[in-house]
């Protein structure tokens, strides 16, 4: 049996910590088809200002950017179109109560490949920060950066 080469695919959502604050993260699977698995193992992906919904007791992921693979004749797909997550009927209660109260939302963090080559999803219930709060963020990253300098001196 031959041994399966992975690359290290992992697609993030940058702007996800400095807009949110993430409380309960969850990793799903993704329903995608042949050529948009290609694309993605080509890092031709982009997870900026996606969102997740629930319709009908099941997790959508809206917005989310997937190039057409340049080899995709006429059954490559739409790079914006709505993808089911996967997850069991239990998380999914969990994130639509969660998801429910205002000021909260569900957002993908990050997609990956995973060690059986399929594109896993890191969902997570996040809530909105204010103008104050991202200030403070950025502070504290200017902090860290300035000891890290410090301690490589």
């Amino acid at each position: 049996m031959k041994d399966k080469v992975h690359n290290n695919i992992v697609i993030k959502n940058k702007r996800a910590k400095f807009d949110f604050e993430l409380l309960d993260i969850y990793t799903a699977g993704i329903v995608l088809t042949g050529t948009e698995i290609k694309s993605i193992r080509l890092g031709k992906a982009s997870l900026v200002d996606t969102f997740c919904v629930f319709s009908k007791g099941e997790l959508w992921v809206k917005n989310m950017y997937i190039a057409e693979y340049f080899y995709g004749s006429y059954n490559n797909h739409i790079a914006r179109r709505e993808r089911k997550l996967l997850l069991n009927k239990k998380e999914l209660r969990k994130i639509e109560g969660a998801a429910t109260n205002s000021g909260f939302t569900t957002i993908p963090t990050k997609m990956f490949l995973n060690e059986k080559g399929l594109v896993k999803v890191v969902i997570a219930i996040a809530k909105g920060k204010k103008e104050y709060d991202k200030r403070q963020s950025i502070r504290e990253q200017d902090d860290r950066r300035e000891m890290d300098r410090a301690f490589k001196k």
